[in-house]
């Protein structure tokens, strides 16, 4: 394409990728240049990785975790890949771009509050709940005794 523009031809379209690569895949989030970022499941350490649905959120680019980072790896033509980056699609594929975005902000995004796990149930232990009654029943004696 660049040679066929410093030859004067015609330049032709700029090419569509999929990104990859976490350094990139973070520049582009906070840019917000990504549509769509695709994080595999399985990256070893889980550290790499663990921060970026965080960045998506506070960034507003939709993300998706998808099982196994060899799948993604095919997309790109390695052997495995932590996570990918969609910038443009083609406009005959807009629409399932949109679909993608819209399950990803549905099933990810809007899901903070239930996939934070809670500490506890509220429910006390056995020593717990011993020691209670025992603390009550002395307070109970000294009310009295007073």
């Amino acid at each position: 394409r660049l040679l066929g523009q410093v030859k004067g031809k015609e330049s032709g379209k700029k090419p569509k990728f999929v990104k990859c690569g976490l350094k990139h895949v973070t520049s582009l989030v906070e840019s917000r240049t990504a549509k769509l970022v695709v994080i595999a499941h399985d990256v070893d350490p889980i550290e790499l990785v663990l921060w970026l649905p965080t960045l998506c959120r506070k960034k507003g680019v939709p993300y998706i975790i998808i099982k196994g980072k060899a799948r993604l790896g095919k997309v790109v033509h390695k052997k495995t890949a932590t996570c990918l980056a969609l910038t443009d699609v083609d406009p005959k594929d807009a629409k399932d771009l949109a679909i993608f975005v819209e399950k990803g902000v549905e099933n990810f995004n809007n899901r903070l509050t239930e996939t934070v796990k809670v500490v506890g149930g509220g429910v006390m232990g056995f020593k717990h709940n011993t020691k209670k009654k025992l603390e009550e029943k002395r307070r109970a004696k000294e009310k009295k005794v007073k």
